[in-house]
């Protein structure tokens, strides 16, 4: 629990916030406080005067995220729609051309749709990562053959510390869905290059797919995304295929009947049993293929 008394603060501050309406899976606890700062200032002198004590965690579109029942302790950082814009960027600005840049709280649509707008191919993929700009810098989100890490350029990073500070690609050191960006930070910018393109051709593509993720992914259901990393030479979905736990259920969650590597609450599930399924997958895949899956979903809070 926080105690004394928090900093005060341009934007808005709720305590004992539900995050369940906020995240993907509809389900897990409430934040012990929720603050959607009023613009990068306000988020810097929030953090620069919060107890160094207290944790800090920031959160995009809940995409990828169980939130345990427990709720989740300390400051919850939401990037409201101050953060979700773009804008194309000068080459006198950062001496590169076919760039934008981009507010940590925009969408991967939102991103895509402009670099169609003004013609920059290369950019896609991030129409089929439902997050925002900081989400997937922080995960190097990927798909279809590309990740962030491509297309980066720079971000800029609220550290705990309230600092502003601007981080090259190269100092995120990106691997397969991870990066070493400090812990705690919060992405409030991001700069993404990519190449000359024909608006037709990039519209055609991002159509593409939206199709072939509509064909094999349970979108409109409460999911979470890719549950599990995909093993080096193997696909995560085949290992759970192969161990028999496709439709498997435990309470109201269940793995997915059209992307068993998908998670779906199919009502009323609780985190915990969300987990616990999870888990048990990992179990029967390790006993059937030897393979030890790693969760790509973020698990958050108090069991």
């Amino acid at each position: 629990m926080i105690s004394g008394v928090l900093p005060q603060a341009l934007g808005k501050l709720t305590e004992n916030a539900p995050l369940a309406p906020l995240v993907w899976f509809k389900a897990g606890g409430a934040a012990e406080w929720l603050f959607e700062p009023r613009d990068v200032a306000d988020l810097q002198q929030f953090l620069r005067d919060l107890d160094p004590a207290v944790p800090v965690m920031a959160l995009g579109l809940g995409s990828n995220l169980i939130v345990r029942d427990g709720g989740v302790p300390g400051v919850v950082v939401r990037l409201g729609k101050a953060f979700a814009w773009v804008d194309t960027v000068g080459k006198g600005a950062f001496g590169i051309d076919h760039a934008l840049d981009c507010g940590g709280g925009a969408s991967g649509i939102l991103v895509s749709s402009t670099a169609r707008d003004h013609g920059i191919a290369g950019l896609e993929f991030l129409r089929s990562i439902p997050g925002t700009v900081g989400g997937f810098v922080r995960m190097n989100g990927g798909a279809y053959g590309s990740e962030v890490k491509d297309i980066l350029t720079t971000c800029d990073v609220v550290l705990r510390s309230g600092e502003l500070v601007t981080l090259p690609v190269e100092e995120l050191h990106y691997t397969y869905r991870h990066s070493e960006l400090p812990e705690q930070a919060v992405v409030v910018a991001a700069r993404f290059r990519g190449r000359p393109g024909n608006p037709d051709d990039i519209q055609a593509e991002m159509d593409r797919i939206s199709a072939s993720r509509e064909m094999s992914q349970p979108l409109r259901t409460k999911t979470g995304g890719s549950t599990f990393k995909n093993p080096p030479g193997e696909k995560a979905w085949e290992l759970v295929d192969r161990a028999g736990c496709r439709g498997m259920m435990l309470g109201g969650a269940q793995v997915s009947e059209k992307h068993t590597n998908f998670l779906i609450n199919t009502g009323e599930a609780t985190s915990t049993e969300i987990e616990a399924l999870g888990d048990e997958v990992r179990r029967r895949v390790r006993d059937n293929s030897g393979v030890e899956l790693e969760w790509e979903i973020q698990r958050v809070g108090r069991k």
